[in-house]
């Protein structure tokens, strides 16, 4: 399958439906053999802090764009047909609802598709939190797992210290100075 035809599209779903149609639409790729024709499906997620009513604060997982499920695929009128049937969808997004092709530009913008990152920080360095739910907390970092891009730091949190799971381009090292 060559590369210049499979291209990021998106779907629109029901409220809530995001989840149901990302596994209808898997088990309709397994069932119907079209792993040659679709690719990758996402519901990109992000973490935010959210403030309860007993004023205690939650690290919580969301949709980024809630109703809409995006796939990486290979356009045919047959593919839109079975799509567009799935429950839960009510569409493509694009004219008409005919689906229309992601640029690389707003792929990039949306976070559908990650770049590998070089860091410069290791297990052991103190590091800054730079962006995100938890920018200015600075902490060590307990483990990188660089198939995912992503590091588990140890910050000090409500008075507790906690492990919290970033990606690499949301840290930065620090550098401390050991004067006397």
């Amino acid at each position: 399958m060559s590369e210049e035809q499979v291209k990021w599209y998106v779907i629109h779903t029901y409220s809530g439906y995001e989840a149901m149609v990302k596994d209808s639409l898997e088990k309709l790729i397994e069932n119907n053999n079209l792993q040659e024709n679709i690719c990758e499906i996402q519901i990109p997620m992000e973490e935010t802090l959210e403030e309860k009513a007993n004023g205690k604060k939650k690290l919580v997982e969301r949709k980024k764009f809630p109703c809409y499920v995006f796939l990486k695929m290979k356009y045919s009128n047959d593919i839109w047909y079975l799509v567009t049937n799935t429950r839960g969808v009510t569409g493509f997004v694009g004219p008409q609802g005919r689906p229309l092709p992601l640029t690389d530009e707003e792929v990039a913008r949306m976070g559908l598709i990650r770049e590998a990152v070089e860091v410069d920080f290791a297990e052991g360095d103190d590091v800054q939190i730079i962006s995100g739910p938890l920018e200015s907390f600075c902490g060590k970092v307990v483990s990188l797992s660089p198939a995912s891009q992503k590091a588990m730091v140890n910050v000090s949190m409500f008075g507790r210290n906690t492990d919290v799971e970033v990606d690499f381009v949301q840290v930065k090292k620090i550098n401390v100075s050991t004067e006397a």
